[in-house]
């Protein structure tokens, strides 16, 4: 049987997630890509019934507002600094979070990165076993052939949910707090050198 499964996002202003372009800061706003998908893992943990998660997030996230997602990304910003050529490294990115964590005194979160240079059935699997522990999972593209994901080079997003099909696996992309679905197999097979990957969390 094909499987499928889409998080529960949370929505600030009737829209999924954070939205960089929300954020006053002229490097966040063009380049806090990484620092907003931290963000919005940590919010998205901190709204489950889990009291571990809670101190993830340090306003209300039961009551979720733009000003407060913005006043977070600021907080977020020195772990997860815009730069140059971008947090393009997946370690660059785990070292960030965790002394976030650290920070905040609550390291409860084990990160792992998954190279997009590992064959296409390794990464698939990684990808749905996350999203079926009700994670969401940060993504990394680089340079990519196809010019539909334009919008998607040397950008985090987070990936919230999976769909399968005969020979492929449609993935629900949420980035500038919009959804969109994508073949998973297209997204790996960037055709470039090196590919950017994700980051497996576990608790």
């Amino acid at each position: 049987m094909l499987r499928k499964k889409i998080l529960d996002y949370f929505k600030i202003d009737g829209t999924p997630g954070g939205n960089q372009e929300w954020l006053p800061e002229w490097d966040m706003n063009m380049g806090g890509c990484a620092a907003v998908t931290a963000c919005d893992i940590c919010i998205f943990l901190s709204r489950l019934q889990n009291e571990k998660f809670r101190t993830l997030y340090p306003f209300d996230a039961g009551n979720l507002s733009r000003i407060d997602f913005i006043k977070f990304a600021s907080i977020m910003k020195p772990f997860l600094t815009p730069r140059y050529h971008g947090i393009d490294y997946l370690e660059t990115y785990i070292c960030g979070f965790y002394d976030y964590m650290k920070e905040i005194k609550n390291e409860v979160l084990t990160l792992e990165g998954i190279s997009g240079n590992v064959d296409y059935e390794t990464f698939a699997a990684a990808i749905v076993n996350q999203i079926d522990r009700n994670f969401p999972v940060p993504f990394l593209m680089l340079m990519h052939h196809d010019i539909k994901l334009d919008d998607f080079q040397w950008h985090w997003f987070n990936l919230a949910g999976y769909e399968e099909t005969e020979n492929d696996i449609k993935v629900m992309t949420v980035t500038y707090a919009e959804y969109q679905w994508f073949s998973l197999r297209n997204m790996h097979d960037t055709r470039n050198e090196r590919k950017g990957g994700i980051i497996k969390i576990r608790s």
